[in-house]
């Protein structure tokens, strides 16, 4: 884009931003140097606390923002938005401090804390569809029906604006320079928002966007120069997971974002552990992403060592409590500090003692010891290491001593099944077929895929764990006779939901299937 275009653009958010109506309910939120996570990775660290807000999350101003600007007809008719948690909660409160009527529309999966905390502000609830997609195009039908406003939560001006009013207070409230902002990106509202004020005033600072492995839509989107689609999206940070990003939050994105970093669940986890050590608080995945991000990209390459004073956008803490379970449990393996190995050993005398001395002093943080046959035995084992640079080197220690060594680290079907159904081969799990499912959170699920499989099929394994999310993961062995194998791929496709197809998963096939790998 020209130049001359570029600053059009940005001299009107820059007016947007500065005269932006947030603080009738939102407050400045404190810009805190987080001394902890400095020291680890040799950098200053502050942290803009959006997790402050009355609601939780930044999401207040950019609702507030827009319905301040509504007209006298539009708030006496009310508003209306779909959301399954913050930008709810946001438009929630926003409606009550205006003192007019609004309704949100949640997915039936929406966990019941979420939907108590709209009402609590006075919002009426509408429960409908399985996701966030479901509920926005419902919520747009009853906008058309009833003339309520639709608030959108990234895409439009005033939202924009009122998200832009952080890096307003990040610029007024640090003292010494800044080199860089990360940002966690869903929709994209909250980065084009902070970008376009700094790029209007301090163009010298970068603006880092932060996704998700899994939920990427933003930078895939801008590599192509033209909005993408995603068919699927991760859950584990709910707050980010958006199919597609906005037409004006990818316009300004384009124009205001210098870089991208793709960070995993397990990195995400390990920055809310950083987080909570600096604050005593706990993020939500999407209020731990720019942090999880920020690690990454200084520490990915030597260029980037010149970047010096950092800030992460720590934008909500509307955590699940089931969920810190899980955030608990992988933020190990967010720090490399964790390793997952499955060990194959001789079945003879001396062979365990022999494992056990060659990991010497190690700290086992799992050990799950499984006979394969008379003559072979696998160990599912997670063993503390400081780094990855020391997990190289318990490997090779392991491999020089005989043993038969297979890092499962990064597969995910170890780390949230395998590690707890170690043990499970059985003699009786011919033309075995192994599927991950994201199963909805909703009464009837299960009953509903079993009502639709063939009657003639055997479930020879199942395992299913709560991730505190609006989707559960199951596991599922399936029993399905050869030529009956066009009928299974139908059924898959009629199913709806969405799964991927693990039988030749490493870990499945040393821990669960009775084939071997000799």
């Amino acid at each position: 884009m020209y130049s001359r275009q570029k600053k059009d653009i940005l001299d009107k958010y820059l007016r947007e931003i500065l005269c932006a109506n947030v603080y009738d309910v939102a407050k400045e939120s404190k810009l805190e140097f987080a001394p902890i996570i400095s020291k680890k990775i040799g950098k200053k660290i502050f942290y803009k606390r959006e997790d402050q807000q009355e609601t939780f999350s930044f999401k207040i101003r950019g609702a507030y923002n827009k319905m301040s600007h509504l007209s006298s007809a539009e708030l006496l008719r009310g508003v209306i938005a779909a959301s399954a948690g913050n930008h709810g909660q946001g438009v929630s409160l926003a409606a009550k401090k205006l003192r007019i009527r609004s309704t949100i529309v949640m997915p039936r999966t929406t966990p019941s804390v979420k939907v108590t905390s709209v009402k609590r502000l006075g919002s009426d609830v509408v429960l409908h569809g399985d996701s966030y997609s479901d509920a926005f195009e419902e919520a747009k039908k009853i906008a058309r029906r009833s003339k309520k406003q639709l608030i959108h939560p990234f895409d439009d001006m005033h939202v924009i604006a009122g998200q832009g009013t952080i890096g307003m207070e990040i610029i007024r409230q640090m003292s010494e320079p800044i080199d860089a902002i990360f940002i966690a990106v869903g929709g994209g509202g909250l980065i084009s928002g902070v970008g376009c004020y700094i790029k209007s005033i301090r163009p010298d600072i970068k603006i880092i966007g932060v996704q998700t492995t899994d939920s990427d839509a933003m930078m895939r989107s801008i590599e192509k120069g033209k909005r993408i689609k995603l068919k699927h999206v991760g859950i584990f940070s709910d707050g980010t997971a958006v199919k597609q990003v906005g037409s004006e939050t990818f316009k300004l994105a384009k124009l205001v974002v210098d870089d991208f970093c793709l960070v995993t669940a397990d990195e995400i986890c390990a920055a809310t552990r950083d987080i909570f050590e600096d604050t005593r608080t706990i993020q939500e995945p999407a209020g731990a992403m720019a942090l999880a991000g920020l690690k990454k990209y200084v520490l990915a390459d030597g260029n980037k060592k010149k970047l010096d004073n950092l800030v992460a956008i720590t934008c909500g803490a509307n955590v699940n409590f089931d969920r810190l379970r899980i955030i608990a449990e992988r933020s190990e393996l967010g720090e490399n500090k964790e390793a997952l190995l499955a060990i194959s050993l001789p079945e003879q005398r001396g062979s365990f003692l022999k494992l056990c001395e060659t990991l010497g002093n190690r700290h086992i943080t799992e050990f799950n010891y499984r006979m394969e046959d008379s003559s072979t035995a696998i160990v599912f084992a997670g063993i503390e290491v400081k780094d990855a640079k020391e997990k190289t080197k318990t490997l090779k220690e392991l491999k020089a001593h005989g043993f038969k060594v297979f890092d499962l680290s990064d597969d995910e079907i170890s780390k949230s099944h395998i590690r707890h159904m170690v043990g499970g081969k059985s003699n009786l799990t011919d033309n075995e077929k192994l599927f991950k499912f994201d199963f909805p959170e909703r009464p009837g699920a299960l009953t509903s895929f079993l009502s639709k499989m063939h009657p003639s099929w055997n479930i020879s394994l199942f395992n299913y764990k709560n991730n505190g999310t609006d989707s559960g993961k199951i596991l599922i062995g399936l029993q399905v006779p050869e030529n009956e194998r066009r009928l299974l791929e139908k059924f898959l496709k009629q199913l709806g939901y969405e799964y991927t197809n693990e039988s030749k998963n490493l870990a499945y096939r040393l821990f669960l299937n009775k084939k071997s790998l000799r």
